[in-house]
């Protein structure tokens, strides 16, 4: 017997109702990402407790490896039963968890409230991937995606808002913030249940191209997993995308503690800059994810933005230091996550396409295993990040993250997909 918030559906929604279901699915992709989100607050919090950048990296890196080792599993299970059995009550608790949050008094009890958000969250934030995918055609996928990362965007974005205007209402405490975020959280919550559905795992074994076109790939049922190891060019993908990610978490994580540390922001003036930077993002995405839509060109996308992305990233490194005025700061931090955007959808989508194309019925696999690699990418990060800025600043961390772009660039020989725009029928060779 399934869980009362679980509905299957037996035929393919189109129109309104698909889109409606797309919603749904970014909106839990936000929910996810918002209630875990500690960046805002990192700047106080570590003053609080008096925790040093290395211990913080120690304590996130555990915490994180916690909710990998659950992200990998999540996907697998979200093959099997189904997207929203998993996906439901792992937002709630979690969301449910920031009050628990808000009672830290130590450094002790930090790391175990922490390691238990993440390791509930884990299982369910790549499930919200793999729910886009199965209400997204190929023809729209990279718009899907381009909504689905106001997920993660979208939950800096608001998380840096709401701290930019509430902080200072509420004397800079950080434990506002948990029980702000705790009780937003929730309350979205009650709209995914109450709107939330999945298809069939049948459907789910379907390849659309166009809302009305379905394509039968294998039979309904579960495909095996070891049938992704296999494949070099899903393996490009996920390693190489990862060097990508070094850059994303670094400013998902330490953008404000960067900004008040390196060029001496306020907290409340850090937020504001991330927030600003992240609004950019979210219009990026969209216009860079209708563009790779009609054109059904993935690739240049993903290089463009990536060069963007390598060249400002070097700047901006360059400005480290005193006496760069926060309009300079800010309009540079802005183009990073503008040109971010355009590599990242464009990328998503053709990940989607091609593991689909390895194993339509492995989607929530796939995610799973990227998103079980980045964490542990993240874990790695955690500790070496605040020795490498101990030693060299956080010049030479951004350096770091700066190969990681170059290594992306390179992944992107062995992805499948056209370098070029189809000609079309009947056009002279």
């Amino acid at each position: 017997m399934k869980p009362f918030y679980v509905r299957e559906l037996s035929v393919y929604p189109v129109g309104r109702r698909r889109i409606l279901l797309l919603a749904v699915a970014v909106l839990a992709s936000l929910v996810a990402n918002f209630e875990t989100t500690l960046a805002t607050i990192l700047p106080l919090l570590m003053t609080d407790l008096g925790m040093s950048l290395t211990v913080y990296g120690q304590l996130a890196a555990l915490s994180v490896l916690v909710g990998g080792l659950s992200a990998g599993f999540g996907g697998i299970l979200s093959d099997r039963w189904g997207r929203v059995a998993i996906l439901v009550p792992t937002l709630t608790v979690t969301a449910a968890c920031n009050f628990l949050l808000a009672t830290v008094d130590t450094v002790a009890e930090l790391f175990w409230v922490r390691c238990l958000m993440l390791f509930i969250e884990g299982a369910g934030i790549t499930i919200t991937a793999s729910l886009v995918r199965d209400f997204s055609p190929r023809m729209g996928r990279a718009q899907a995606f381009a909504f689905w990362t106001w997920g993660p965007v979208g939950a800096a974005f608001l998380a840096s808002f709401i701290a930019g205007f509430t902080l200072p209402l509420f004397g800079n405490a950080w434990q506002s913030q948990a029980i702000i975020m705790g009780v937003v959280s929730l309350s979205m919550c009650a709209v995914i249940i109450w709107k939330i559905a999945e298809p069939s795992g049948a459907l789910r074994a379907q390849v659309l191209e166009a809302e009305q076109e379905l394509a039968v790939e294998g039979e309904a049922g579960h495909g095996r997993v070891r049938e992704l190891f296999k494949h070099p060019h899903l393996w490009a993908h996920v390693l190489g995308n990862t060097g990508w990610q070094v850059l994303y978490w670094t400013f998902t994580i330490f953008g404000q503690t960067i900004l008040a540390t390196a060029f001496g922001m306020d907290a409340a003036t850090a937020n504001r800059v991330v927030a600003l930077g992240i609004v950019l993002n979210a219009l990026a995405v969209v216009i860079v994810g209708r563009a790779s839509d009609r054109l059904r060109l993935r690739k240049p996308f993903a290089a463009v933005g990536t060069v963007l992305t390598a060249a400002t990233l070097a700047y901006f490194i360059s400005l480290i230091g005193p006496g760069v005025s926060t309009g300079h700061v800010t309009a540079v931090y802005a183009l990073l996550f503008l040109f971010m955007g355009v590599a990242y959808v464009p990328w998503m989508a053709n990940f989607s396409e091609n593991a689909e194309d390895v194993e339509s019925r492995l989607q929530g696999s796939a995610l799973g295993l990227w998103g079980m690699v980045v964490r542990v990418m993240i874990v790695v990060m955690l500790v070496v990040s605040p020795r490498v800025v101990e030693a060299g600043g956080w010049q030479l961390w951004l350096s770091v993250a700066l190969a990681g772009q170059i290594v992306f660039l390179v992944s992107m020989v062995a992805f499948k997909g056209r370098w070029r725009a189809a000609r079309p029928e009947g056009a002279e060779v």
